[in-house]
């Protein structure tokens, strides 16, 4: 995958948002891009389970988990369901758990820190809706961009 962040921004200044810095590459892919699916939750990742058990088709699983630091959204169990079923990556406003095993997973993944506390299993939170956190808001369908310099959305595909 060849792109950068720094020149997406730079051809796409007009277009672009930028998320403030704050995230964390915790995959083994290091940089990833795909079309977003949102989903906000509230430490509960039963959605979160259930979005990536199904065919990811390359998009991006953007989670507003509301910035919480209370227990993690995705460990290690969910990070291969989105390998396995065809997600490039995912993005977690809020923690995930079993950092050193995801780290060597061919996953994208980036959140704002890890929590060995498991979420609860409530089945709550809304999917598909616009989210916004870190300057940025994630419109379904839109396009995220992912390395180690941050998170670039666009209304399009550039690559």
């Amino acid at each position: 995958m060849s792109f950068s962040t720094a020149d997406l921004y730079d051809a796409h200044e007009n277009e672009a948002q930028v998320a403030l810095p704050g995230f964390v590459n915790y995959g083994e892919r290091r940089k990833f891009h795909g079309a977003i699916t949102t989903l906000k939750v509230h430490d509960d990742n039963s959605l979160v389970r259930s979005a990536l058990e199904q065919p990811g088709g390359g998009h991006v699983l953007v989670v507003d988990g509301g910035g919480s630091m209370r227990c993690a959204l995705v460990g290690d169990k969910l990070a291969r369901l989105g390998r396995d079923n065809g997600w490039a990556g995912a993005i977690i406003y809020g923690c995930i758990r079993d950092s050193a095993v995801i780290g060597g997973m061919e996953f994208g993944l980036q959140a704002l820190g890890t929590s060995p506390r498991r979420s609860v299993k409530g089945g709550t939170g809304q999917r598909d809706i616009p989210v916004t956190f870190h300057g940025v808001t994630f419109q379904p369908g839109a396009f995220v961009y992912a390395d180690d310099d941050g998170i670039v959305v666009g209304p399009v595909n550039w690559l």
